[in-house]
């Protein structure tokens, strides 16, 4: 009896985690730091038991960028269209957050290390360089 109560249990416990995983998996629009208008959409997706995510649309214009590429990447992104450019890379799963990976934002070109989880249905997304960090709220689409 009581190992039968614990498979129940451990099969509960991993159908939250994967239900965890899934639900961070989609669509997010981004919001901008400085004016908090929505910035872009980013898509997530899990790809070879890693998570990435790309730019599928720009939600406003930049008259200092109109081909909309990225001016300031220093790696293989450098001068390559922000639409599709994926901006996270190599995340993994780890208590239920995305960790390990690398973020880029692509207005500065620089690359931070990542930790992304859900909060109250909303994505919490923090790039850090040791302990300095910014965390955004992204939002589901």
């Amino acid at each position: 009896m009581k190992r039968w109560i614990v498979g129940i249990l451990s099969v509960l416990i991993l159908a939250t985690i994967s239900m965890a995983n899934d639900n961070i998996v989609g669509s997010w629009k981004t919001i901008d730091d400085k004016t908090g208008k929505p910035k872009s959409i980013v898509s997530i997706y899990k790809k070879d038991g890693n998570y990435f995510g790309k730019i599928e649309k720009l939600l406003r214009k930049n008259p200092d960028n109109p081909k909309q590429i990225c001016l300031k990447c220093k790696d293989g992104r450098k001068d390559k269209s922000l639409i599709g450019m994926d901006i996270i890379e190599n995340m993994t799963m780890v208590d239920g957050a995305l960790e390990k990976g690398t973020i880029l934002d692509p207005e500065n070109g620089k690359i931070y290390n990542c930790k992304i989880w859900l909060e109250d249905g909303k994505l919490k997304v923090r790039g850090y360089i040791m302990f300095l960090y910014r965390t955004q709220t992204w939002f589901r689409k």
